[in-house]
């Protein structure tokens, strides 16, 4: 279990004081380190966190921009609701230091997959813990701040748009590699455009590993003038 000295350091970083710290505690139990003992791993809390984040995030954008496309509503949630804006957040909270793990696990190069789930498990706990309103008030507390300019463009629909301006057929993505223990995956991705050098690039997940490959090839094309 986490030390008391633990959990007061991550309620400081969240502006959250729990009413059931087990809450708290099984949001910072990775499955790793749940194995073989009784006690609950993160990845329910992750489920239900992920879903709050969720409606959160489209709650606080229909309120910033009340005149704005749905297109271009979603482009920002998906903005704000990656991988590595996760991954910042967990780690602006302390996720690195605080996550309970299997000891093999090496805590300075920790998979930035492992503090995203972490993230999300910890909004499904105030959640538990405090309510809808609670819940909304740690999103806006994070992630108000990161809302605005332009509508961001992701990298695959980016990729798409370059693609269909020359004619070409779209970029086609296949899973080449998976490596890593399965709590802890590497995936890698390869994408192809006809007349390019496939690019491969690897994550934690399937869409990072994507959204990476299609980002390293629009780079290149760049880079070359195409």
């Amino acid at each position: 279990m986490a030390g008391p000295v633990a959990l007061e350091e991550v309620e400081a970083a969240l502006g959250y004081s729990f009413a059931d710290r087990a809450l708290l505690e099984e949001a910072l139990t990775h499955a790793s380190a749940a194995q073989g003992v009784r006690q609950a791993s993160l990845e329910r809390l992750e489920f239900l966190g992920d879903r709050v984040l969720g409606l959160g995030l489209a709650a606080l954008l229909i309120e910033a921009y009340p005149d704005e496309a749905p297109g271009d509503l979603a482009r920002r949630h998906a903005r704000l609701a990656a991988g590595d804006t996760l991954a910042s957040i967990g780690r602006e909270i302390g996720l690195q230091r605080h996550l309970r793990m299997d000891k093999g696990i090496d805590r300075d190069s920790l998979p930035p997959s492992m503090i995203e789930d972490g993230c999300e498990a910890i909004i499904g706990a105030v959640y538990l813990d405090g309510g809808h309103d609670a819940a909304m008030a740690l999103v806006a507390r994070f992630w108000e701040p990161l809302i605005g300019g332009r509508p961001p463009r992701d990298a695959k629909t980016a990729l798409q748009e370059w693609a269909l301006a020359r004619a070409l057929p779209l970029p086609s993505y296949a899973l080449v590699a998976t490596d890593g223990p399965p709590h802890a995956p590497t995936l890698t991705v390869e994408v192809c455009v006809e007349g390019c050098r496939p690019v491969q690039a690897s994550a934690g997940s399937k869409r990072a590993a994507e959204q990476a490959a299609a980002r390293g090839l629009l780079d290149i094309v760049a880079a070359t003038g195409g």
